[in-house]
C-alpha cells in the first residue's frame, strides 16, 4: 500500500511552527483532522490553547488526545486525507508522566507506518538548543524528545525547521 507523506515541523517555542503547519494542512488533501496533544495545566497555557482554537476556525475537526495519539492516528487512517498532530513534545511529556514512554513511542511509530495514503504533519519542539538542563529529569526529557524527533525525521518525506515564522527545509542525510 502506498504511504502518504509524513512531514515533520520542528521549531522553538512560539517560532510559528503551528501556524506553518496549519497553512500546510490547508494545502494538503482533505478532509483534514487536527489532533491536539496539549493539556492545560496552568492559566497561561489554557489561554494559549484557547488562542490556538480560535485561530483554527470551527470547520476543522479536532481530536484531543492524552497518550492516545497512536489510537487516534489508527482511527484517522483512510478516513482523512491529512492529519495534523500538534505537538509531539506535549504527547511525549504525557507518556512519560503516565510511565509508559517506550511502549507509547513504539505504538506511535507503528501507527505512523500503518497510515496508508493518509498524510501526516507532526509538529514538535526542537529541543536542546539552550544550555544543558540543570536537572536529571529535564535532561532525560531532552534526550527522549531529541531521539523521537530524529526517528520521525528518518521516516519523514519532508522535515522543516521554523524560525521566526519562516520555514527552512532540512536536507536528508
Amino acid at each position: 500500500m502506498e504511504r502518504g507523506p509524513l512531514t515533520l515541523i520542528l521549531g522553538g517555542e512560539k517560532s510559528g511552527k503551528s501556524d506553518y503547519a496549519l497553512r500546510l494542512l490547508a494545502r494538503s488533501p482533505g478532509p483534514g483532522l487536527f489532533v491536539a496533544t496539549g493539556r492545560a495545566l496552568d492559566a497561561g497555557f489554557r489561554a494559549q490553547i484557547q488562542a490556538h482554537r480560535a485561530g483554527r476556525g470551527p470547520e476543522l475537526p479536532v481530536c484531543e488526545v492524552g497518550t492516545g495519539l497512536p489510537e487516534a492516528l489508527a482511527q484517522a487512517a483512510g478516513r482523512h486525507g491529512t492529519v495534523l498532530v500538534d505537538s509531539l513534545d506535549f504527547w511525549l511529556f504525557a507518556c512519560r508522566a503516565a510511565g509508559d514512554e517506550a511502549g507509547r513511542v513504539a505504538a506511535l511509530l507503528a501507527a505512523l507506518d500503518a497510515m496508508g495514503p493518509t498524510g501526516v504533519i507532526v509538529v514538535s519542539c526542537e529541543i536542546g538548543l539552550g544550555p544543558v538542563a540543570p536537572t536529571a529529569e529535564v535532561r532525560a526529557f531532552v534526550r527522549a524528545l531529541g531521539a523521537l524527533n530524529r526517528q520521525l525525521a528518518r521516516r519523514s518525506t519532508r522535515a522543516v525547521l521554523v524560525v521566526a515564522g519562516r520555514a527552512l527545509a532540512l536536507p536528508e542525510d
